[in-house]
């Protein structure tokens, strides 16, 4: 699992996993009691399975960045947002911004942190991510959808979609500008509480690729272009698009990172349990309860 230039892009494929007990006995016992008991109240088990990956990845990602520090000595909070953020001990000198988000959707969880060491206090970089499924699969005629999620775009959005020949790739076109959406809006913290029309992106690249970067979309906020941010967008399959929304990019991201160095690198379970100590007695009987729950898919 490798940080370059202070910058991940991790994923792991939620279908390749097919947890055992001992797994689940494990990967549960990693975890903080308070995101256990919140876990607990998933009904589905895909549900639960991506959010436990996803809070593995948060504590994979802070040893890969510290590792001098002990795995359960990592601790994390969350803000009056709910947002997950890596609360140091008092006693810990870090000379560096961390920052991260994780998101899931369907097969995957995916993860963008950064750990940056020269920053100014002001102007830190911070990340936001969202992965998408290029599905529609709502019932209704694709048109009609449309119309009923007409005030989630704006006009130059929506003429990028319909310009797309074929349903699919309007399927894709629109679930590519949501993906955007979701990475900004949970980059400044705000989720999709605010009117998604006051934001608009502009592409210039019509089609998204899993061996390259997309980094030229822009967004206008209420009118104003955005500067200081980046936007990364790639495919992680046929299927699924990611998008990466950069805000402040440091020095290191902008001049000493190739195009596709951040490309989405793959974690599997053995890969995202390395040097993971329990935090916690492991609890046989809600693994086993956890085992128990239904799908809503077969993933």
């Amino acid at each position: 699992m490798s940080i370059k230039n202070g910058n991940v892009r991790w994923a792991f494929d939620l279908r390749s996993w097919r947890c055992t007990l001992n797994d689940l006995e494990l990967a549960t016992a990693c975890i903080q009691p308070e995101e256990k008991d919140r876990l607990a109240k998933f009904h589905f088990l895909d549900d639960f399975k991506a959010s436990l990956v996803g809070r593995l990845l948060m504590r994979q990602f802070i040893k890969v960045c510290l590792p001098e520090l002990d795995y359960n000595a990592i601790r994390f909070e969350r803000d009056s947002r709910g947002k997950p953020f890596f609360r140091p001990n008092a006693t810990d000198q870090i000379a560096a911004h961390i920052d991260f988000n994780v998101s899931h959707h369907e097969r995957y969880a995916v993860l963008a942190g950064s750990f940056t060491k020269n920053f100014n206090e002001n102007n830190r970089q911070l990340v936001g991510v969202d992965v998408m499924k290029m599905e529609y699969s709502g019932g209704k005629p694709l048109s009609e959808f449309f119309r009923l999620m007409h005030s989630t775009f704006t006009p130059n959005e929506w003429q990028f979609i319909k310009a797309r020949s074929g349903e699919q790739k309007q399927t894709d076109a629109f679930m590519r500008h949501w993906c955007l959406k979701e990475s900004y809006v949970k980059n400044i913290g705000v989720g999709i509480t605010i009117d998604l029309q006051s934001i608009d992106f502009r592409l210039s690249t019509v089609d998204l690729s899993a061996t390259d970067i997309v980094r030229n979309s822009v967004v206008s906020f209420e009118g104003a272009p955005q500067n200081h941010w980046v936007f990364e967008e790639s495919l992680l399959d046929n299927d699924h698009c990611v998008a990466v929304a950069v805000k402040n990019p440091s020095t290191e991201y902008t001049t000493e990172l190739s195009q596709n160095e951040l490309l989405f690198e793959m974690i599997d379970f053995e890969r995202l349990m390395k040097d993971a100590k329990p935090l916690i007695a492991v609890d046989s009987e809600y693994s086993r309860k956890v085992l128990g729950k239904q799908l809503k898919k077969t993933l």
